[in-house]
């Protein structure tokens, strides 16, 4: 499992809101498809009222997220 920091923005109320955050996952896409139903969950934002500006993975000491690292570093399966 990867760490990845997702960066963008979704429309909420007219206004165009900035969200970063971090996410476990097997691969970027995994990452993209966990970042719409967490915000779209927690939001109620539509995927097509979600840009998504840019996906970076993370190396250990860089993820800033607990849960994220022990679920990275942490997990065995």
């Amino acid at each position: 499992m990867k760490a990845y920091r997702i960066k963008g923005m979704f429309l909420m109320k007219n206004v165009w809101q900035p969200f970063s955050k971090e996410i476990a996952a097997e691969n970027e896409e995994d990452a993209k498809e966990q970042i719409f139903s967490i915000m779209g969950s927690r939001h109620r934002v539509k995927r097509k009222m979600m840009k998504i500006e840019s996906i970076t993975e993370l190396k250990g000491d860089e993820i800033e997220n607990s849960v994220v690292k022990y679920r990275v570093e942490g997990h065995h399966e």
